[in-house]
This record gives structure tokens, C-alpha cells and sequence, in this order.
């Protein structure tokens, strides 16, 4: 896996491109993954990021997934999600350079999906600051996003573009507080009957349930 130069050294990516097809509308967008709390020893290759890094693969999408700071290869140390937006700013600028795509599937889990709603408000607000000004933003997906421990007050995105997706025996993040962050956002929900955080066991209906959001299968 490439090592990439980051502000806090160098970042570990794990990158999926796949080949130009022109009759696979898909090709033209690229998925970024940001994986769970390093703290409590999450990874790009948790196993809720490789559902969404599976689901993104699968539907003809090129995939990236990365470690944050201080994680597996990348170096440098937790910075409490301020340091972690700046490494999903950096793999995003990286990509640029990587492939001619240009529309976004940004997903994250947990304290990635909190990080991930903070990406796109960059992305969407002020991609001029970052050489990001051709990106798209094209999907948000927010899996039990960490809105508890990290101000999330102050989050505004497009309602039409994003999604969040809960357990409702969240044993980590109290589904009560994550339903509420929807409401106050707009956007759409769904809740997985009886999956705790990490949807041991759920993890198939947690791709459907992707498919459904961001491209209306309801298969």
C-alpha cells in the first residue's frame, strides 16, 4: 500500500481504481472511507469500512480507504478529529492527481463519519482553499456517526445528499442523540432493528441499505 506525504509525515492508503468503462456510469466517482476512532483501535480495514469499501467496489466506484495518523503505517498521533479532517483533505488531494474522477461517495464510520461530515462541508463550502473546485459532491453517508463526544452543532450539509445509518441498540453513541442530529440536519435515516455499533452480524442489511440510499435499491 503507497505511503503518501501528509502534514503529520505520511499517510497509509489503500486504493481500488477500476477500469474505464464507459457504459459503468459509476466510473466517474470515487469513494473515500474514514475509519473508526484509532483510540479504540480502529483501522481503514474495520469491518464496517469494508462494507462500505465492498459496496463502492462493487457498484463500479474507484475506492479509497486510508489509516489516519498514528495508525498502522501513517505516522504522527491522534489530534481529536481536527488533524483527521486535514488527513482526509490530504487523501482527497492526493486522489486528484490519481484519476480523472470527480464525483465524491464520502463515507465514515462512527468517529470517521464525524470526520467525514466535516470533509464535505470543506469540499462543498470552500473547495477553492484546497484545489478541490471540480469535485462533486455526489453522496454523505454518516454509519453511527460520533456526535456525542465531537461538537457537531455546527454542521450544515446538503439534505438531498446525505444519509445516516444507526443501530437502535447502539451500545456506544445513544441512537436517541444520533436520530436527533438527523432531524436537525434534515436528512434521511435508517435504523437497523437491534444492531449494536458495530452491527455484529448485520452487516449485509448495512449494504442494502447503502444501495438504497444512494441509488434508490430497494432490493
Amino acid at each position: 500500500m503507497p505511503l503518501i506525504p501528509a502534514p503529520a509525515g505520511v499517510l497509509e492508503v489503500d486504493a481500488l481504481w477500476q477500469q474505464d468503462n464507459p457504459n459503468d456510469a459509476n466510473t466517474d466517482t470515487v469513494a473515500l472511507l474514514c475509519h473508526p476512532n484509532p483510540l479504540f483501535e480502529g483501522t481503514m480495514n474495520n469491518k464496517v469500512v469494508t462494507t462500505m469499501y465492498r459496496f463502492a467496489r462493487d457498484n463500479g466506484m474507484h475506492v479509497v480507504r486510508f489509516n489516519f495518523r498514528g495508525v498502522g503505517q501513517s505516522t504522527g498521533e491522534h489530534d481529536y478529529a481536527d488533524g483527521e479532517v486535514l488527513d482526509a483533505m490530504t487523501v482527497l488531494q492526493w486522489l486528484a492527481g490519481q484519476t480523472d474522477a470527480r464525483k465524491l461517495w464520502l463515507g465514515g464510520f462512527s468517529f470517521g463519519g464525524y470526520v467525514t461530515a466535516r470533509v464535505a462541508e470543506q469540499v462543498l463550502v470552500s473547495p477553492q482553499v484546497w484545489g478541490l473546485s471540480d469535485f462533486e459532491v455526489n453522496k454523505v453517508a454518516l454509519i453511527s456517526p460520533s456526535i456525542e463526544k465531537n461538537d457537531s452543532s455546527d454542521i450544515s450539509l446538503p439534505i438531498d445528499k446525505t444519509f445516516e445509518i444507526y443501530g437502535n441498540a447502539d451500545e456506544v453513541i445513544a441512537p436517541a442523540n444520533m436520530q436527533a442530529f438527523a432531524d436537525n440536519l434534515g436528512i434521511d435515516v435508517s435504523v437497523v432493528d437491534g444492531a449494536g455499533h458495530f452491527f455484529h452480524g448485520r452487516l449485509s442489511e448495512l449494504k442494502k441499505l447503502l444501495e438504497k440510499h444512494s441509488f434508490g435499491n430497494t432490493d
